[in-house]
């Protein structure tokens, strides 16, 4: 058992990975301060927005390290801003880190609703997120977000994306769909060059900025877009959501099938729809089944990132355009969405740990 120093607890920690990068948080620089007075130790670690969704995740594995070397030490373990600018994705130079691809096997299963989800709480737990429709045929992200206008090009011909400023307490989220561009009620009739051409423009084109992640909705069922997207960067991976019921599970293997041909990652499946609780009697339905899509990515050997049970308030303001406000206000539906989002970035960050980039020499 080791005395309770600053200089034993800066042992202890100082091998931690750093989830982002898998690096130990010694190398990183992200051991900013250790105070230690009686029996008790405060550390302030830096993070980096990426990693911030788990932040709580890492405080607790600190002082399990720091208990375990050093019983009965009352830690508490304090973040500070660690920036670190992402590099270039791909041919079409996407500063952003992690890409993540949201699909489905069949429409109808809410994928649009997930996705656009997914980005919201990611953003809503201190992540810098933007938001991709590339459900070209289908766009229905405006809608949910309560989003109009035409994008304006800039004097660097970059596409400004329209900026979700709602609420008002967190950073801009920018957002690009072809439903910004076409008139509602009309239909876009592409084949597939003119399909590849504009979802290389929305990830080339658009000033996204610097972004943790990206999270792209894909159109439903396979085709020509994910073709696009592997060949255009590299992803971290997809998402593939599904409901519990056996056809919905059918296109979902079908869609993960799709994703590993092209070599795209599969980070997990999502099962929406699961379960919805009676207001009245607050009794569980099962409407469409349960733990099919859980039993299936045990199978199919890829992470179970959660589920989603059907929740009217979220249906309603996404009918309404107050998806944003929802989910900032709403704390029933944030926690399993907070639940699978936290478990998306776990699965992330696991690779990284997993797969730590070298160590880069100087030059002589």
């Amino acid at each position: 058992m080791s005395e309770l120093t600053s200089e034993s607890i800066h042992a202890a920690i100082a091998s931690h990975p750093d989830p982002e990068t898998g690096r130990t948080l010694e190398s990183m620089g992200q051991i900013k301060d250790i105070v230690v007075e009686g029996n008790s130790a405060t550390i302030t670690l830096g993070i980096t927005s990426h990693s911030r969704p788990i932040a709580d995740e890492v405080a607790d594995a600190i002082e399990s390290k720091i208990v375990a070397v050093i019983p009965g030490t009352k830690v508490e373990v304090k973040f500070v801003d660690h920036p670190r600018p992402p590099a270039r994705l791909g041919q079409v130079g996407l500063r952003v880190k992690s890409v993540i691809a949201v699909g489905s096997g069949k429409g109808g299963v809410g994928k649009s609703t997930v996705a656009a989800s997914i980005a919201l709480t990611l953003r809503q737990l201190g992540s810098k997120v933007g938001l991709m429709d590339a459900d070209v045929y289908g766009p229905s992200i405006p809608h949910l977000l309560g989003l109009s206008g035409r994008p304006s090009v800039s004097a660097e011909k970059k596409i400004e994306p329209i900026m979700l400023t709602e609420p008002s307490s967190l950073p801009p989220m920018p957002v690009m769909s072809m439903g910004f561009l076409v008139e509602p009620d009309q239909a876009v009739i592409w084949r597939g060059p003119m399909l590849h051409g504009s979802i290389n423009q929305f990830l080339g084109e658009t000033n996204w900025g610097e972004l943790d992640y990206l999270v792209i909705d894909l159109p439903p069922g396979t085709g020509d877009v994910v073709l696009t997207l592997s060949q255009a960067l590299p992803l971290a991976g997809s998402v593939v959501v599904c409901t519990p019921q056996e056809v919905a599970l059918l296109d979902a293997i079908k869609a993960i099938s799709m994703f590993r041909k092209v070599n795209i990652p599969i980070l997990g499946m999502v099962e929406n729809m699961s379960g919805f609780q009676c207001p009245g009697c607050h009794k569980t339905y099962d409407i469409f089944g349960r733990g099919g899509a859980r039993e299936k990515a045990e199978e199919l050997k890829v992470p179970f990132l959660g589920d989603l049970p059907i929740n009217i308030d979220l249906r309603t303001a996404g009918d309404e355009g107050q998806l944003a406000q929802m989910i900032a206000e709403n704390a029933t539906a944030q926690a399993p969405l907070e639940s699978v989002a936290k478990a998306l970035v776990r699965t992330i960050t696991a690779k990284a740990a997993q797969n730590p980039p070298k160590p880069t020499l100087p030059t002589l």
